[in-house]
């Protein structure tokens, strides 16, 4: 399997002045197999320590914070010598000992030449429960399911990913009936590597759903095993909730859908409990789309999308019989499905902060306004080749951006104020604003 992520642990593991590194992510979107491929790859030696339920573990960081006889006791665990040069320190499910956390900041100021790396998929929530956290003394990095461009090189199509990362639109173009079944393919597997494995394998679209159902039981359990008994009834709405909500004409999320006359202030905790699990992503209203973008965000306006658009597919029971229907599988219940496929490439792009824009009446509507730092792109998400775009004319008489960009069905194509981004190319948007 390859990974992006990948390049950035070999850059993380270049720099001389490098910090402890987080991984953050949801359960099960490769955490643990990329930081070992790492250590396989990267390092002589590997010391992998998993702190879920290891009362060892506990006991050797609830004493003193001295990295020597930290050190000492890691190498008596594992039973191998541990050179900080060549060795790979792995702490797996690092927030079941929140001194195995506090520690490193002490690696950081007192031991900076040992090179760690750490996972977590329900750190966020650890954090909100008061654990001590080593601000400034460590690295994060996200990790999300595989994204489109992922997802080729996994089925053995990897010149057609490099056409993509060249901007050679004119010869990908030729090729956009083999990237459309590709995209349709991508729309129904999704990205959770167990899954992508599978379909590499076996292509079985059966058993694609099977392993989808059991990812998506796993996350139910999960609310029960670990969030407040008080707050698993919310959190299991609010996430049944999602795919009845994004298939709106307007994909505002209201609490009202998760239950008939409900609030906000009922489920806010509910929410935060997902978002910091990983499990889903809030994408908020800006009402004047100037940079900084964060400071002009609606606090209660925002849409909602799920981590992976193979298990958005699965909640809502999308038939594989669609993949042979012609484009109908873009356009399903509202292009929903779209909506949330483009989403999920943004996540994977570094440097950029993802917003949407409605004007005050709410009769004009960009799904996604984009914040690269130095600017601000619109970006139109069409499921479809339908290309009136009113929404986005509409933003860019009044506030004239640079480039504005619609997604669709449609081929490449650079106009004067447009930039006509095929869907299957939209991992590349960054190339737009490089």
């Amino acid at each position: 399997m390859y990974r992006t992520a990948m390049e950035d642990l070999q850059e993380w593991k270049k720099r001389s002045n490098r910090k402890p590194l987080i991984i953050r992510g949801a359960r099960q979107v490769g955490k643990t197999w990329l930081l070992k491929e790492f250590g396989r790859i990267a390092f002589r030696e590997t010391v992998y320590v998993n702190f879920d339920n290891n009362p060892q573990m506990k006991e050797l960081f609830s004493a003193d914070m001295r990295i020597e006889r930290i050190i000492t006791g890691l190498e008596l665990y594992s039973g191998h010598k541990i050179e900080p040069v060549d060795t790979l320190l792995i702490f797996d499910e690092i927030q079941e000992v929140p001194q195995a956390l506090a520690s490193l900041k002490y690696f950081r100021e007192n031991a900076p030449q040992y090179q760690i790396v750490c996972a977590g998929s329900l750190l966020g929530i650890a954090l909100h429960q008061g654990t001590s956290f080593p601000v400034g003394k460590v690295e994060f990095l996200d990790l999300y399911p595989f994204s489109y461009r992922e997802f080729l090189i996994a089925l053995g199509k990897e010149r057609f990913d490099k056409l993509l990362e060249d901007g050679d639109f004119e010869l990908a173009t030729t090729f956009r009936m083999e990237y459309m079944d590709l995209l349709k393919q991508y729309y129904y597997v999704g990205g959770m590597p167990e899954v992508v494995m599978s379909f590499v394998q076996k292509k079985d679209f059966n058993e694609v759903r099977k392993i989808q159902s059991d990812i998506l039981d796993s996350y139910v359990q999960d609310f029960s095993k670990h969030a407040p008994n008080e707050l698993v009834p919310r959190i299991r709405m609010l996430w049944n909730s999602i795919p009845s909500q994004l298939s709106k004409e307007n994909k505002k999320f209201l609490y009202g859908l998760v239950k008939e006359g409900s609030r906000a202030k009922e489920y806010e905790t509910a929410l935060l409990w997902l978002t910091d699990c990983g499990l889903v992503h809030e994408v908020r209203r800006v009402k004047v789309p100037s940079l900084p973008l964060k400071a002009h965000e609606d606090l209660k306006a925002f849409k909602l999308y799920i981590l992976d658009v193979g298990l958005l597919s699965c909640m809502v029971r999308l038939d594989q019989r669609v993949l042979l229907e012609g484009n109908v599988l873009f356009k399903e219940f509202k292009g929903a499905l779209t909506e949330q496929y483009v989403l999920e490439q943004l996540k994977t792009l570094k440097g950029i902060e993802t917003y949407y824009w409605t004007n005050d009446r709410g009769s004009a509507e960009v799904d996604f306004i984009i914040d690269s730092g130095s600017q601000i792109i619109p970006l139109e998400v069409k499921a479809e080749t339908n290309l009136k775009a009113k929404s986005l004319k509409v933003y860019a008489e009044k506030y004239k951006p640079s480039i504005s960009v619609r997604t669709s069905l449609a081929d490449y194509k650079k106009e004067d104020w447009l930039l006509n981004l095929p869907l299957w190319a939209i991992g590349v948007i960054d190339k737009a604003f490089s």
